[in-house]
């Protein structure tokens, strides 16, 4: 078993590699092992690309023959995409032993792939670091159960909990090495979304800047209701090739919609909630029919406080400044009424804690 995890742990790395590049794929590493030796590595680079699989086995020839592969995910077993079905190759190439992380939850798979080995004689070791497999995937696990996307809440907060000034001021409140992650984990997901507020106080460009990066650029959304987006933001700026979409409601004037339309910008009717604001639940079923397979909000307490409010947030991640701020009337990292009791306030489970330079990440899963 420690050889088994020590050769995971390469093929979770050479998964990780893909980050940001295979949405709406998950993220699959692969070693091939002969002789605790490592003859061929690799990993999927994205849609329509060899899966992880067929990397390896096409690096290592007739020397496959008699080896054990080890993968974080079950291979595939179906033919309802662009690549072959990775069992049939694995089989045909004779590999002896395949070493799994965790089950592919796409009900395509989903077990399938392990009994086609298992009935073809090759032995299957499933479960090898279960949890960090599970991890790196957990959007793709959502993504292909209920066709949502993952979510992720994202603030950057004094020890206090403030988020700005009264008067909106807050560049910046964390460190450089923190605000290098905050691009790091755009990269990772499809879309980043912001409330209208953000844009008018900060006129940010939310793409991903400071970083190396081979992945794709993250779709901008921008909701607000009543179109009051100012012309000149940044974040309407199509021609680096970064998509925006603005999420209004009918109230919208259909003349500013028109004119955002016509300069590159995709506009949607949303939802409303019975207060009137949109439906952020509605949303995020809108936009997994869209095929975004992640999101991360971005934006102020009113929209944090809007995505607990109805649920829709799986994962929640705040980079704490080592200051405080203090004053009733900064701007608190939440808003919205306060709960009835703590009972009802929200509780994060399998907590993770890093520092990042001057500042310290809480990372933790509410759904």
């Amino acid at each position: 078993m420690h050889q088994d995890e020590k050769y995971m742990r390469i093929a979770l790395a050479e998964a990780k590699k893909g980050e940001g590049q295979t949405s709406p794929n998950p993220m699959v590493g692969a070693v091939l092992v002969k002789n605790d030796r490592i003859i061929s590595r690799g990993y999927h680079r994205g849609p329509g690309k060899l899966h992880a699989e067929a990397v390896v086995l096409k690096d290592a020839g007739p020397d496959a023959r008699g080896s054990t592969l080890y993968i974080n995910l079950e291979p595939c077993c179906h033919t309802d995409k662009r690549t072959p079905p990775c069992t049939k190759e694995i089989i045909k190439s004779e590999i002896k032993r395949v070493v799994i992380g965790i089950e592919d939850p796409n009900p395509l798979v989903n077990g399938r792939g392990i009994k086609e080995l298992i009935d073809a004689g090759i032995e299957v070791e499933e479960g090898v670091l279960k949890k960090d497999a599970a991890r790196i995937n957990e959007a793709y696990a959502k993504f292909v159960t209920k066709n949502i996307p993952f979510v992720i809440l994202k603030s950057a907060s004094s020890l206090d909990g403030k988020i700005a000034l009264p008067s909106g001021e807050s560049r910046w409140i964390t460190g450089k090495i923190a605000r290098r992650y905050a691009h790091r984990l755009r990269l990772m997901v499809d879309a980043v979304l912001v409330g209208v507020g953000t844009v008018i106080a900060d006129d940010p460009l939310l793409n991903v800047r400071h970083i190396k990066s081979k992945g794709k650029q993250p779709l901008r959304i921008v909701l607000d209701s009543r179109l009051r987006i100012p012309l000149t933001s940044k974040i309407l700026d199509t021609r680096s090739g970064q998509d925006t979409l603005i999420v209004t409601t009918r109230s919208a004037s259909v003349e500013k919609i028109e004119e955002l339309n016509k300069s590159g910008v995709k506009t949607v009717i949303a939802e409303n909630r019975d207060d009137g604001e949109i439906s952020l639940k509605s949303l995020i079923n809108q936009l997994g029919k869209s095929g975004i397979m992640s999101l991360m909000i971005e934006g102020g307490s009113t929209i944090s406080s809007s995505a607990l409010i109805e649920n829709i947030v799986d994962k929640i991640i705040i980079i704490y400044s080592l200051r405080i701020i203090g004053g009733k009337d900064s701007i608190s990292m939440v808003s919205g009424p306060a709960p009835k009791s703590l009972n009802d306030s929200v509780f994060l489970k399998d907590v993770r804690i890093k520092r990042l330079g001057e500042d310290i990440m809480v990372e933790g899963y509410i759904n």
